[in-house]
């Protein structure tokens, strides 16, 4: 009998065992109460254990953290570039979740920080800091599941500081997205609110910069190219009429 009970608990010992994931309750908890600079304590440590390294979900939590503290006007020095490293750990949060996962539970959250990322970019853009603006669109590309609008307003970025070659080349690699979203249909309308207004500052700009540097022809088929997409979408209608008003 003490065998037989020996051997069963050789067996169970050597058996793989499964971690379950923890819930991140005294995250949710320290949010909820308002203690930030504690939750993104607690949440660096999470992602720090070797077991939760590919779970996306306590570096959106640090994120959150960030980003209040970030708007909260503190004055301590450990947080001066409270929003960049919340950047930062969204980047590594959309790296892990391959499959979209963190919009079932923290949507609201992802789009709202896109918003304050994208308003960086539009004014940096209309203040004509190009370098500033590129490097905001780059790394809002990085924590977007549609950062189309992202790469080509770091082309037209690029293009106005000169470096035509490497904004050809990513107004390549985006013209080809553009190809397949009308293949299959895409619906641009179910996008987040930033992704949406990227999208379309985007195609402006380098409709702009393609105006701007006697291209034309290109700078029509762009906006034919893309039309389909904002069918529904009167503000680009008005804004793309007014562009090939200039062309004409």
């Amino acid at each position: 009998m003490k065998k037989i009970i020996a051997l069963v608990a050789l067996i169970i010992g050597s058996l793989p065992v499964f971690s379950q994931a923890p819930d991140y309750n005294d995250l949710k908890i320290l949010f909820a109460d308002g203690k930030y600079e504690k939750l993104t304590k607690y949440a660096d440590n999470y992602t720090q254990k070797e077991d939760l390294k590919k779970d996306p979900i306590p570096y959106i939590w640090l994120a959150k953290g960030l980003h209040k503290i970030s708007v909260s006007g503190t004055k301590d020095e450990k947080f001066k570039n409270a929003f960049k490293e919340a950047i930062g750990a969204m980047t590594k949060a959309f790296k892990i979740d391959k499959d979209s996962t963190l919009m079932n539970e923290f949507g609201e959250f992802i789009g709202e920080f896109q918003v304050a990322l994208s308003e960086y970019i539009t004014n940096d853009l209309t203040a004509k800091d190009y370098a500033k603006a590129s490097g905001w669109a780059m790394k809002y590309s990085k924590m977007s599941y549609h950062p189309i609008g992202a790469q080509y307003i770091d082309g037209a970025a690029k293009y106005r500081k000169a470096d035509k070659g490497t904004a050809l080349t990513i107004w390549k690699t985006a013209d080809a997205e553009i190809t397949k979203m009308i293949a299959k249909n895409e619906d641009i309308k179910e996008w987040g609110e930033a992704d949406l207004s990227l999208f379309k500052v985007g195609i402006f700009s380098t409709v702009e910069c393609l105006i701007d540097g006697k291209q034309v022809a290109k700078a029509k088929a762009l906006l034919s190219k893309v039309e389909p997409l904002f069918a529904e979408d009167e503000e680009f209608k008005t804004r793309a009429e007014e562009l090939n008003a200039l062309m004409n």
